[in-house]
């Protein structure tokens, strides 16, 4: 079976710690690592692109590279002159990593300005992602034409599937972020909140107020993200719980819900069970964690 995963959201440059006052560069983000695992465990009839806007320099061509040798298609991304990419530096001290942004001005802020170019990317997929970085990165306007075209796209039958990934930092208040959380879960057939968020954020006492929450917003499927505690889907009338595959060192979480949603929409759409594939999810996440880097190789993934 084939078919296109189209992810939407923001590529940065990250720079890490490489020793004696050297940084390392790599590439990132939370919607771009979830299409990086996606592609790294769908087979290869389905096709994988990423929807971002980039600028006209050279770190913009080189992360554009990046993404070409990793099998990601880039057809959908606008070139904006005299833009850049959003960076990020990670810091470690005693153990524990650090980030500090630099993105007030990266193009991606600009990926819903062709709302036309928008449409037909989003016409031309048989499943979207995106998350509420995504959203948290555009200006009101531009989330209202991005949630525009995606409830039209689930009104339309096709599968859209949304991380609220909350992060405060990207938001001017609290009721703004809650709100807009709201409204891309609406526009979703399938939610993969993070219990920890969703406690700290929206005040939910329990995993089954977070599905019951989501549900009430017209959500048709939740999975429910709790780290360790495993994950808890509920699709209709059907509630399931998954348990977490315990990692054999945990080195690095960064990217541990990118991957696991990465390898659960890898398996859900060539049409295994939420339950199955929330299992092979769990399994992608447990190796990711024991490596350094959102980003590992793909032949450590399991099968």
């Amino acid at each position: 079976m084939a078919g296109r995963l189209l992810s939407i959201g923001e590529c940065m440059v990250e720079l890490s710690q490489a020793g004696e006052g050297l940084l390392r560069r790599g590439f990132a983000g939370d919607t771009f690592n979830t299409a990086w695992y996606a592609r790294a465990c769908l087979p290869a009839e389905w096709t994988v692109d990423y929807f971002t806007a980039l600028g006209d320099d050279p770190m913009s061509s080189e992360m554009l590279t990046f993404m070409k040798e990793a099998g990601i298609g880039t057809q959908a991304i606008r070139r904006i002159p005299g833009k850049t990419p959003g960076l990020y530096l990670i810091t470690l001290k005693n153990g524990e990593r650090t980030f500090s942004y630099w993105r007030d001005t990266a193009a991606a802020r600009r990926l819903a300005d062709d709302a036309d170019h928008l449409r037909r990317c989003i016409e031309a997929a048989d499943i979207v992602y995106f998350s509420g970085i995504t959203l948290g990165i555009l200006t009101p306007e531009a989330n209202d034409t991005l949630l525009a075209e995606l409830r039209r796209a689930k009104a339309a039958g096709k599968r859209v599937a949304f991380d609220p990934n909350i992060r405060p930092r990207l938001w001017s208040d609290k009721d703004t972020m809650l709100k807009t959380i709201s409204d891309g879960a609406r526009a979703a057939t399938l939610v993969l909140p993070s219990f920890d968020d969703e406690t700290t954020h929206f005040g939910d006492s329990s995993v089954e107020e977070t599905v019951a929450r989501y549900h009430g917003l017209g959500v048709e499927g939740v999975v429910v993200k709790n780290g360790e505690d495993g994950a808890t889907l509920s699709f209709g009338s059907d509630r399931t719980y998954v348990p977490a595959v315990a990692a054999p060192q945990v080195v690095d979480t960064t990217s541990a819900g990118d991957s696991f949603n990465g390898g659960f929409l890898s398996r859900l759409v060539c049409g295994a069970s939420p339950q199955d594939a929330a299992a092979y999810g769990a399994a992608v996440a447990s190796v990711v964690i024991g490596h350094h880097g959102a980003l590992i190789n793909p032949a450590l993934l399991p099968s």
